[in-house]
């Protein structure tokens, strides 16, 4: 976990692309995230850039053991799937390519960091390290959530997303289940990946 913020990944830093090479941009990215509660159990969020134009959704069970949520595009394709696994006092989460569970198609597993803590933050583990010992370094953390009126993600000590992120606070909105959140994406990152953190590390805050 980076104590200090040292560097930020700016255009010309080496892409980095998780979910997929479509999801990422040569220059900085605000999207505007919302969050609805559909019922007691389910959440949807969507994602826009800042023309309105819908690039991303997410529906899944917001209670439940074993729960996951489901990643598509505008047009109902599956980009990816999260799982939660049990439930223990430190979350993980298992993310696959498409509606797969399969080993080969494991994209990245992300942990919370700490049972108790003033702040929710996950690490991060790239599949290809996810059979690594516990005490290796992970590949990224994110930390922050709807609360803390934040959120940020970090590879090593360098920040590559969630600079500015705020929310529009409303009792209205509130009883009805909505939160809005504005997250910057840095050049060449992921927003697929980004959006995927942001979402577990709001549900691991709720």
């Amino acid at each position: 976990m980076p104590k200090n913020k040292k560097t930020e990944w700016q255009v010309g830093d080496p892409t980095i692309s998780v979910v997929s090479d479509q999801f990422c941009n040569p220059y900085p990215m605000d999207l505007m995230v919302t969050r609805k509660n559909q019922s007691f159990s389910k959440e949807h969020y969507q994602v826009f850039d800042p023309s309105g134009n819908l690039l991303l959704q997410i529906d899944g069970q917001a209670w439940g053991i074993n729960r996951k949520r489901v990643m598509t595009d505008p047009a109902g394709f599956t980009i990816l799937t999260m799982r939660q696994k049990g439930m223990a006092l430190k979350n993980k989460w298992e993310v696959h390519g498409g509606e797969s569970k399969e080993r080969e198609d494991l994209l990245f597993t992300a942990h919370q960091s700490s049972a108790v803590s003033l702040k929710t933050s996950v690490d991060v583990f790239l599949a290809e390290n996810n059979n690594v010992k516990k005490s290796s370094t992970c590949d990224f953390h994110a930390s922050g959530g709807y609360s803390n009126i934040s959120f940020k993600v970090f590879k090593s000590d360098a920040l590559i997303a969630g600079v500015g992120v705020t929310h529009k606070f409303a009792w209205g909105s509130f009883c009805k289940g909505k939160c809005n959140f504005r997250v910057r994406v840095n050049p060449e990152v992921d927003y697929a990946f980004i959006i995927a953190l942001l979402v577990m590390v709001d549900d691991n805050e709720n």
